[in-house]
């Protein structure tokens, strides 16, 4: 009913930056709040960044300060900025949204299918 597409993973070297993006479609009402998780090889999947639809946001304290969360409530996107990039910022990075639905009228929690982000020199 809701798909969440992640794009912008890749390889980049330590200090350096990547923009994540995740869009939203299908049968959408309204989401509240949509967010970023990741999960590093062999480690339970963490919250890295969340943003409620009114722009408040909630950050890890190990991102705070060199991620970004941001939201284009009209296209449904939702967006990080990751700068300062560390290797321990390897991980697959999941886009999550909480969504009530149109199909359902239900409220829903939903994920993407993950992007891998690789920082390494």
């Amino acid at each position: 009913q809701v798909q969440l597409v992640e794009s912008g993973g890749g390889l980049v070297q330590p200090g350096g930056s990547l923009r994540l993006s995740c869009a939203a479609s299908g049968s959408i009402f309204t989401i509240y709040t949509m967010g970023w998780y990741r999960q590093a090889p062999g480690k339970q999947r963490e919250l890295a960044a969340t943003s409620t639809s009114s722009g408040r946001t909630n950050y890890a304290d190990s991102v705070k300060g060199r991620f970004t969360i941001s939201r284009d409530n009209a296209k449904n996107m939702v967006y990080l900025q990751m700068n300062s990039l560390k290797p321990e910022d390897t991980a697959v990075y999941y886009c999550n949204a909480d969504v009530f639905t149109i199909a359902t009228m239900n409220r829903a929690n939903y994920w993407g299918q993950g992007t891998q982000v690789t920082v390494s020199s």
